[in-house]
């Protein structure tokens, strides 16, 4: 029988730079990883694929979704539901694949119910001034939208000490090279309890 495999939740403020790290991380190590891809009601920004980036679903498809108990937490944010589906999780690990759950700290603390064995990880950078410069670096929001990010950014570092690891990402080599240390001590069952 396969030993099931770690799972991972990943939470950090916007601007932690979750994306990049994972996208290295996955282009730089030979884990059998699977990244789960959310289910949203909002509509795609440039650039994102339809079960690539998110899967990109009708608000009653979502509901009827979330009435079947296809969803392991969901949220309404800022009036679009988003969701993290079973079937991007528990498929996966049963393989023995390590999944990796990139989810904010109140659908977080949701999974950490469903799987108290699980990996938690908090990505954050060494300062505020940090995030703004990379929010206002994407060039996407408005001055109200960026505030209102960098207020819930001080609300989710609250939580930073609940999960198991913390993370600086700083310097991305080094922050990728924490993340990969984790999940090979999940697969090896160091303080993993499954």
């Amino acid at each position: 029988m396969t030993k099931p495999g770690p799972l991972l939740i990943l939470s950090g403020p916007s601007g932690s730079g979750k994306s990049t790290v994972i996208s290295r991380l996955l282009a730089t190590t030979d884990l059998p990883l699977h990244v789960a891809v959310s289910a949203t009601t909002r509509s795609p920004r440039q650039g994102e694929v339809d079960g690539v980036s998110y899967h990109f679903w009708s608000p009653e498809r979502f509901e009827a979704e979330r009435q079947a108990g296809a969803f392991l937490e969901c949220a309404n944010v800022h009036g679009r539901w988003y969701g993290t589906l079973r079937r991007e999780v528990d498929p996966y690990r049963e393989k023995g694949i390590g999944v990796i759950l990139v989810i904010d700290v109140q659908g977080a603390r949701t999974v950490r119910q469903q799987y108290p064995g699980c990996l938690t990880v908090f990505l954050q950078t060494g300062s505020m001034e940090t995030y703004e410069c990379r929010l206002r670096q994407r060039g996407t929001e408005s001055e109200a939208a960026i505030r209102g990010r960098l207020e819930t950014a001080r609300t989710e570092l609250a939580c930073a000490s609940t999960y198991d690891y913390q993370v600086v990402n700083d310097d991305l080599d080094q922050a990728v090279a924490e993340l990969r240390a984790i999940l090979q001590r999940g697969f090896q069952g160091d303080g993993y309890a499954g």
